[in-house]
């Protein structure tokens, strides 16, 4: 099993910037695809963003340009930098870990909030 922390969620103004962080534990980080969900009130949980275990990358198209996912094995964590903010950024933002289609599993974090308002 894996447990996951978020952080660095907040209040931002739109252009702004934000680097999330995803701290993972209980087993061996590198063979896990990481991604990074969110939720707006009223919305279905939409990917945003994900990372291979190869580390090969792909973006949802409202945030190409703009999100960069990034990992970093030896400290068993993801990254989401995300810059020019926008209001409609604003939502609850999930770190994931799997192993498709190696297991059908999924592993959550508890979500950060992520609110760009002026």
């Amino acid at each position: 099993q894996v447990q996951l922390v978020e952080s660095g969620g907040g209040l931002v103004q739109p252009g702004g910037s934000l680097r999330l962080s995803c701290a993972a534990s209980g087993s061996i980080f590198s063979i896990y695809h990481m991604g990074w969900y969110r939720q707006a009130p009223g919305k279905q949980r939409e990917l945003v963003a994900a990372i291979a275990s190869g580390g090969s990358t792909n973006y949802a198209d409202s945030v190409k340009g703009r999100f960069t996912i990034s990992r970093d094995n030896a400290k068993n964590t993801v990254y989401l930098q995300m810059n020019s903010l926008k209001p409609e950024d604003t939502a609850v933002y999930y770190c994931n870990a799997n192993r498709r289609p190696v297991t059908p599993y999924d592993y959550w974090g508890q979500g950060t909030q992520v609110t760009v308002s002026s």
